[in-house]
């Protein structure tokens, strides 16, 4: 069987080196862009006045939800690391380890939940910010910061798919997978793809102006079937009555996400199109 690709050894996963032990990594890039596309979509015209924010009050919520992502990815690829390999020498040994987040590792539900945070510290600050507006706003790319992540954990030859049936030309072998040199399924890029395809429908349901709250559980549903999909292909680290550790968490995303939908599209009062910028509070 002749097989389409063959995985670029070259790339390397520091895309700027400052020195001999510095450099700029391609997950920071992948970060940075996000941050940049949120930013970008928050505070444009529409934007600010549909959250009553400044462009200096967006920047100061980019800052928190940096925080959130870092603090909370971090913290549940720690938690599941030791639970999946029951090590947990290996941060114990270096606390540095705990805190590594330049060497990769970061868990998307747990970035989540910090960025879930953020947004209930920063409305506190601002009343009559709703946190279902800013989840409308904040939402929109997304896709983009995923999708970009997820080819990132292709460049680092991580998060690898399972081993490939023989005749499937698409799968790669990738030299620091388990069990190498077999092939397996690229489910980085599998992921990409589902992630991306999500972005237009996030902005056909943004035009239609729906009820406050409805972009972003549309946005969680979503991501709760497409990372559900992608588990399918993806090499799991452990598993629970067929599911992966991955789908136990993106399931209950799919149900919370259409009840969300219905309960925003349905409850009482307008959809919100401006706000009075205030002050923050303090």
């Amino acid at each position: 069987m002749q097989h389409w690709f063959t995985y670029p050894t070259n790339i390397d996963p520091v895309a700027i080196h400052l020195g001999p032990r510095f450099g700029i990594h391609w997950y920071g890039i992948a970060y940075l862009v996000a941050f940049v596309c949120v930013y970008l979509w928050m505070s444009r015209p529409a934007g600010l006045r549909r959250l009553g924010l400044t462009k200096q009050q967006v920047q100061d919520f980019l800052f928190y939800s940096l925080i959130g992502v870092l603090v909370g990815g971090r913290t549940f690829f720690v938690i599941n690391d030791i639970i999946s390999k029951h090590d947990a020498s290996f941060y114990l040994s270096n606390p540095i380890n705990f805190i590594a987040v330049w060497n990769g590792g970061m868990a998307f539900h747990g970035g989540l939940i910090g960025v879930l945070v953020a947004i209930w510290i920063f409305i506190r600050q601002h009343p009559g910010l709703k946190y279902v507006v800013v989840g409308d706003e904040v939402v929109m790319m997304l896709p983009i910061g995923i999708t970009l992540v997820r080819i990132v954990n292709f460049i680092n030859d991580e998060l690898w798919g399972d081993i490939c049936r023989p005749d499937h030309p698409w799968c790669l072998v990738f030299p620091s997978a388990p069990g190498a040199p077999a092939y397996r399924h690229p489910s980085q890029i599998y992921e990409a793809i589902l992630d991306i395809l999500t972005l237009p429908i996030l902005l056909i349901v943004y035009r239609l102006k729906p009820k406050d709250g409805v972009v972003a559980w549309t946005w969680f549903t979503c991501y709760g079937i497409t990372r559900t999909i992608a588990e399918m292909w993806r090499q799991t680290d452990f598993s629970w009555m067929g599911l992966t550790g991955g789908q136990l968490y993106a399931l209950p995303m799919i149900v919370v996400g259409v009840i969300g939908i219905v309960y925003c599209a349905t409850r009482p009062g307008p959809r919100t199109e401006a706000r009075p910028v205030k002050p923050a509070r303090g």
